[in-house]
């Protein structure tokens, strides 16, 4: 299964706890935040402050954890 940046943090982390690190290295720390469960990780990284290709990199490192474990 694919993460798109639409998806919910809260959804997301729930399923894949192992993106968690993934998120605090690119400084997004919504992982625990309540407002988690009603943004997006694109709304998050917005609010963070995160440039469009900076959340594209943080995508592209989520879905490699998952297809490779690492």
């Amino acid at each position: 299964m694919k993460i798109k940046k639409t998806d919910n943090i809260a959804e997301v982390l729930s399923q894949h706890p192992e993106i968690a690190e993934v998120l605090l290295d690119h400084g997004l720390h919504c992982v625990g935040c309540p407002a988690s469960g009603l943004d997006t990780i694109e709304k998050g990284a917005q609010v963070h402050g995160m440039k469009d290709e900076d959340v594209d990199a943080m995508m592209n490192r989520i879905n490699e954890v998952l297809e490779t474990g690492e």
